[in-house]
């Protein structure tokens, strides 16, 4: 690495420091009901909605009611997605006269968007109209980003409250989330990435003479609007099959920084919000602390493998596009897959294998190191709560966090919303190997091929999206088995968080005492990163060491696959 990569390095993560208040301060007063001055002006657009909906903003909601409304409208949002879909062939803004996208196929898209996942068993350009990428795609990028702070909303409404019944109104959330975060963000955003040259268009695809001759079609359409809330809000589901490697979605060096930026900016100001929502802002500071350390690991040791693998010095570039280069196109590949995001900008297959074995291992952690938006907080806090409880029973008492006790309930949910995902993950995997053609759909051999189809289960169900990109997912077991899996990696976490959450809110607080273990300093730090650690070893330590870990022996032994 040269001194340039360094100053990169350094620049980002100063520029990501530097956010997360800014945005920590935004999202909490959002969420508390307190619209920032600079948008009083958009209320009556919120209160039209209220009307137009027939929803009482006020109205608090138990945990049940709370997710019952959640789980009905995301999943009415993915019906849309999928008739929009099915139908786009008779629809309008459909330039290039795209049929119908096959049953399988639409269906895993559907549940893909509405999960926040954004799993692209297809190719953008190559099968979807103008429409169904705006009215579908886009829209699902903002509802279910903001479903995920609606969630965090509510989980911290749980550890806040005294004795009550109720964790907020979904809708308020909802609204509020997307009105007042999502869109402005988005809308300046977009602007920028039109002006370094993201295209933005509605006129159908062009033609072009190449020196040889030949034609070639290129690619248009409303890009760049898609664009900025795939990266914000976490989706990661790109306009065009390459994702953020066409030139059309990113163009310069400087596009590719902010987009980076953007991917974790929202998840990490989500931390600071929630430190400021429950009155623990030390604490928050803590949990970001542990997230911060787990991203740098990861990013260094990836760097290092890539820049110090065998044959580094030719083939370090493979995969990756030139106008980034590997220092930036590493940083990319590790911020994707910590926030839950999934937009690539290279290839992940053509990492080294200890570098796309360490994006792997980011998901596979749950998605708690910055995660998806509001998403990797409440991740975070599921694990949160089994450290307290095991921090408990080292000093022989009830365990408590942030002034509530945590008893049976509490950590039968978190370890449902913890282990769930895991199980989804290695029975995908054993599916697939089970099936000749899942395990066909492999685009090498050897501990690659394991490392490609535990990549794909791990992405599917953590919501993040992105895939190696040899694996061919458009077989009946990954499209419809992976919706399955995108599903319980959602819903089956933010069911449980709601019960605690709804649990936790009908709890007095406890005051603190010489036997409260404090969750605001180093050891509590210290735990909770062994806690992690802990609950990835035990459930995928063979599946990575003979993935992964084997394959990086292999290469330095001269064989690759």
């Amino acid at each position: 690495m040269t001194a340039a990569n360094f100053i990169y390095l350094g620049v980002f993560l100063c520029a990501l420091l530097a956010v997360t208040p800014l945005l920590g301060r935004w999202l909490a007063a959002v969420l508390r009901g307190d619209t920032p001055v600079w948008l009083r002006w958009l209320q009556p657009i919120e209160r039209g909605i209220y009307r137009l909906g027939g929803v009482q903003e006020n109205t608090d909601m138990t945990w049940r009611s709370y997710a019952v409304a959640l789980i009905i409208f995301n999943l009415l949002g993915g019906a849309a997605v999928l008739a929009l879909q099915l139908a786009q062939a008779h629809l309008p803004l459909n330039p290039q006269q795209f049929a119908a996208v096959p049953l399988g196929v639409a269906v895993n898209t559907a549940v893909s968007f509405l999960t926040n996942t954004n799993w692209q068993a297809y190719s953008g350009e190559a099968s979807l109209s103008y429409l169904t990428q705006m009215a579908g795609l886009g829209v699902q990028n903002f509802l279910s980003a903001a479903t995920g702070l609606a969630v965090m909303a509510a989980l911290a409404r749980g550890l806040s409250r005294k004795s009550a019944r109720g964790l907020g109104n979904f809708w308020a959330d909802l609204v509020r989330s997307t009105l007042y975060v999502l869109v402005p963000l988005s809308f300046v955003f977009a602007i920028v990435l039109v002006a370094q040259g993201v295209v933005m268009s509605f006129s159908p695809y062009s033609t072009a003479t190449t020196l040889a001759g030949t034609e070639q079609v290129i690619p248009l359409g409303p890009a760049a609007s898609q664009i900025a809330i795939k990266q914000l809000g976490t989706n990661g589901g790109g306009f065009f099959g390459l994702n953020s490697a066409h030139p059309f979605e990113n163009p310069t060096p400087l596009s590719n920084f902010l987009q980076i930026l953007a991917i974790l900016a929202l998840p990490a100001g989500c931390v600071h919000a929630y430190g400021l929502l429950v009155g623990a802002k030390r604490h928050a500071w803590v949990v970001y602390g542990v997230m911060f350390a787990f991203f740098i690991t990861a990013l260094s040791l990836a760097l290092w493998s890539e820049y110090g693998s065998p044959g580094a010095a030719t083939l370090a570039m493979e995969g990756k596009e030139t106008r980034f280069g590997v220092t930036p196109s590493i940083l990319w590949s590790t911020a994707t897959t910590v926030a839950s995001n999934g937009s690539v900008n290279a290839m992940h297959s053509s990492l080294s294998p200890l570098a796309g074995g360490l994006a792997l291992f980011n998901m596979l952690l749950g998605e708690i190191i910055f995660g998806g938006i509001g998403s990797g907080l409440y991740g975070m806090v599921m694990v949160i709560v089994l450290t307290v409880f095991l921090a408990g029973l080292m000093v022989g008492r009830t365990p408590e966090y942030l002034g509530k006790k945590i008893e049976s309930f509490e950590v039968r949910m978190a370890a449902l919303a913890v282990l769930l995902p895991c199980i989804a993950v290695l029975i995908g995997c054993a599916v697939s190997f089970a099936s000749a053609s899942a395990s066909a759909a492999v685009g090498n051999a050897g501990p690659h091929a394991l490392s490609e189809i535990l990549y794909a289960w791990g992405s599917m169900t953590n919501n993040n999206g992105s895939a190696f990109g040899s694996l061919t997912a458009t077989g009946e077991v990954y499209t419809w088995g992976g919706s399955v899996a995108m599903l319980l990696g959602r819903f089956g976490v933010i069911i449980p968080v709601l019960a605690l959450a709804g649990r936790l809110a009908s709890k007095k607080t406890v005051p603190i005492s010489s036997g409260t273990f404090p969750t605001d300093g180093g050891l509590f730090a210290l735990l909770l990163a062994g806690v992690i650690i802990l609950v990835a070893a035990l459930t995928y330590f063979p599946s990575l060491a003979l993935g992964p870990v084997l394959e990086h022996l292999l290469m330095t032994a001269g064989r690759t696959f």
